[in-house]
């Protein structure tokens, strides 16, 4: 078996300077008070996807007042999210990789649940869902239903029995990342993720978690489009590499 000890924690950032100090105080008492027994080292990689507000001066002022922490972050011109995601886990080091995003709609606490299921070994891959949890609220129908038709997808195509495909928090092990090759650069992150590990044979472990939506006018960035984007990234890579 591996050895599962040490966990990065991978932030796209792009225009979120309203929630990504918020989101980082969250890491950093995570970091001081451990998530589990079994993580012994957590890195927090940041890529600041070419914003153009104030989100780098966040991320430095946090820096500066938390040496303690083992803090990456990289700029680069604005490419996507998962542009930004890539470029996270081509600098993460650890044995265990999260996707987290930038703004406060997902709770780090979480990551407690999703761990255990990498750290046995069980699993190499663990999904967060949002509709396990069923207190959660979802902010409009367009997006629940969106959801629910890309997760339907994704488990006819690939024989999946998925609740929450475009979930942020997608947990995997570094030997599923350099098992794939990503082309990703936008939202289709996601549905590209989901089919290639599906198709290189790992099992999808879903788990409960909280969430708490925004709204477009808070910052919101996803729309239709990106629903119908990742249907077709889905279609696609059932039968192309």
């Amino acid at each position: 078996m591996n050895k599962r000890d040490t966990l990065s924690i991978l932030i796209p950032a792009y225009n979120e300077q309203n929630t990504i100090g918020k989101i980082l105080d969250k890491l950093a008492v995570l970091c001081r008070n451990g998530i589990c027994p079994e993580i012994r080292g957590i890195e927090i990689v940041i890529v600041n996807d070419g914003s153009t507000d104030n989100t780098q001066e966040v991320i430095d002022e946090f820096k500066d007042a938390n040496p303690d922490l083992n803090v990456k972050d990289f700029r680069q011109p604005n490419g996507g999210k998962g542009l930004a995601i890539r470029k996270a886990i081509s600098e993460a080091t650890s044995d265990i990789l999260v996707v987290q995003d930038a703004d406060l709609e997902y709770e780090p606490e979480d990551f407690a649940i999703m761990l255990p299921y990498i750290t046995s070994g069980e699993y190499s891959v663990v999904y967060g869902s949002r509709f396990l949890n069923h207190r959660n609220k979802h902010s409009y129908n367009s997006f629940y239903i969106g959801g629910r038709l890309v997760s339907l997808v994704s488990n006819v195509l690939y024989g999946l029995h998925l609740t929450d495909e475009p979930t942020c928090y997608k947990m995997f092990t570094r030997e599923v990342a350099d098992s794939i090759k990503l082309k990703c650069t936008g939202f289709e992150f996601c549905p590209e993720f989901t089919a290639k590990v599906s198709k290189a044979g790992y099992s999808i472990q879903e788990v409960p978690i909280h969430y708490f939506p925004r709204s477009i006018e808070e910052g919101k960035k996803i729309n239709w489009k990106d629903g119908v984007e990742a249907i077709w990234t889905l279609l696609k890579y059932r039968f192309v590499k």
